[in-house]
């Protein structure tokens, strides 16, 4: 960071503040100086926003992305000059089974975000966070950002979709926007402990062998949260360029990984290699794509993004985070063998 001052002052909108990626990023503008607008739906004590001493330090707006006039609001009271737009439902089995839901605030959500940037004059550049899961799924890989878009399910669609919103925005408004789809991420503060790293961590803690409810084999990237971070701030400071808005970036690792490997890879460096993992091996659920990662070579050479982290070592901050917040917090246990990991 050293003298480095480019966010001090901004005024910077974040949406999904209380999420895995938005709760880093809120945290790391705040050291920076920015003044930090906060868009809040639900109040999560345990969240990582909360728990690091983040919320203190931000202005909170209570209300849904879903809501235009207070998505509106906020940009022009808080004079808005950089939009985070982050909020999104992220866990496949879940848009399986409330899809609804997950298009409100998945596709609605964005296109309310985007409308009310359009009408914001103070807006100077808009991070929209797609996904590598809007590309769907494809034999050829990596995927390339010349990869069609092409989602089959719930979750996938709403990324494809609100990754077009973004586009359309672009195209037809000239929104100084650009698009982040990175692989999957992991880190400290994900309170969805079905996904696979939380869900692994979780089950070490309470002395349980973790569950792999596939036969272990999809192979995955895995983005450590602190460099999700760096590539949404990377590519909003890039948007003072012209030739960058509007475009869209892979951010992922170039280092996939199955998920078996992944949990044994956990239990090794917990030294718990004695709580092996339970391989269930059942029938891939609609929705989860076997085999997809990402090359971020457009990233790297345009913007000048590569990871900070090898996996071991994000892996390390994350066993170190989840030690200190299940001393601290009180954290039910794990029903039998149904921790939900793919």
């Amino acid at each position: 960071m050293g003298e480095d001052r480019y966010w001090r002052r901004k005024n910077v909108f974040v949406t999904g503040c209380t999420g895995l990626l938005g709760s880093w990023l809120t945290l790391r503008l705040v050291e920076e100086g920015a003044n930090v607008v906060g868009l809040v739906r639900d109040l999560v004590p345990k969240s990582n926003l909360n728990l690091s001493g983040a919320w203190a330090s931000i202005n909170v707006v209570r209300g849904s992305v879903t809501d235009y006039e207070i998505v509106l609001r906020a940009l022009n009271e808080y004079e808005i000059d950089t939009c985070f737009h982050l909020a999104a439902q992220t866990i496949v089995t879940i848009a399986n089974r409330s899809p609804l839901s997950t298009f409100e605030s998945n596709i609605r959500g964005t296109w309310q975000v985007l409308e009310a940037c359009r009408h914001t004059p103070t807006i100077e550049r808009i991070v929209v966070a797609s996904s590598d899961k809007a590309y769907g799924e494809h034999p050829d890989l990596p995927y390339t950002e010349n990869t069609p878009l092409r989602g089959a399910h719930p979750y996938d669609v709403s990324k494809s979709c609100a990754d077009l919103l973004a586009q359309t925005y672009w195209r037809t408004y000239a929104l100084p926007l650009g698009i982040t789809r990175c692989g999957n991420l992991y880190g400290g503060g994900d309170l969805n402990f079905n996904r696979v790293v939380p869900g692994t961590i979780r089950s070490l803690y309470y002395g349980e062998s973790p569950v792999i409810r596939s036969d272990g084999t999809p192979l995955r990237d895995y983005v450590y949260v602190k460099d999700g971070v760096t590539s949404s701030l990377t590519l909003a400071r890039a948007l003072d360029r012209e030739e960058v808005r509007g475009r869209a970036f892979n951010f992922g690792p170039e280092r996939p990984v199955s998920v078996l490997d992944l949990v044994r890879l956990i239990l090794s460096l917990a030294n718990k290699t004695h709580l092996a993992p339970k391989v269930l091996g059942k029938d891939r659920i609609p929705g989860e794509i076997h085999h997809q990662y990402l090359s971020h070579a457009e990233a790297e050479s345009v913007l000048g993004w590569k990871p900070g982290y090898s996996l071991e070592e994000g892996l390390r901050e994350t066993l170190r985070w989840y030690e200190d917040f299940f001393g601290r917090t009180s954290v039910s246990a794990p029903p039998s063998e149904s921790c939900g990991l793919i």
